[in-house]
């Protein structure tokens, strides 16, 4: 018998805007919200990256996503569904036996194998799989660590 999967809690969701830097003040403006850090350049997927925390401690964040190269995936995602949500990112504490369990259960994945993201290892499931939404799954003792990281240097 396999283990029971364990997956959640929502670490982000993600929405892809034309530009970081003309969406953070209606973020600010409306909810309050303000970037743990500045953005990043996330140069392997030709994007800019900026996480917006809703709460203390481990509470989910919103990431600001930004196409920095017209030919990524991520522009082409922009150009035809315009400015909105991206994707939903969920903590698992075993990726790689994560992304097995779904693709035994017939999911599409698009990362058969965790490749590097921007709070550590990750793997992307396919919006066909599941109510035409793009899931991520992040492993989460990378995530602790990435977190932790992040507080001792941003008091």
């Amino acid at each position: 018998m396999s283990r029971a999967p364990r997956v959640g809690p929502i670490h982000h969701v993600a929405i892809i805007v034309r530009s970081i830097d003309a969406a953070l003040p209606r973020y600010r403006e409306l909810f309050g919200l303000l970037p743990e850090a500045d953005p990043i350049n996330f140069a392997s997927q030709g994007v800019r990256l900026c996480f917006l925390r809703t709460g203390p401690g481990q509470a989910s964040r919103i990431e600001l996503i930004e196409p920095l190269d017209d030919a990524s995936g991520v522009a082409r995602f922009l150009a035809t569904r315009g400015e909105g949500l991206h994707h939903i990112c969920l903590v698992t504490d075993d990726l790689p036996v994560e992304l097995d369990r779904l693709a035994s259960h017939e999911a599409e994945l698009i990362d058969h194998r965790p490749r590097a993201g921007a709070h550590g290892p990750v793997g992307f499931l396919h919006p066909r799989t599941l109510s035409g939404v793009l899931w991520e799954l992040v492993q989460a003792d990378d995530v602790d660590g990435a977190e932790r990281d992040q507080e001792q240097s941003n008091p």
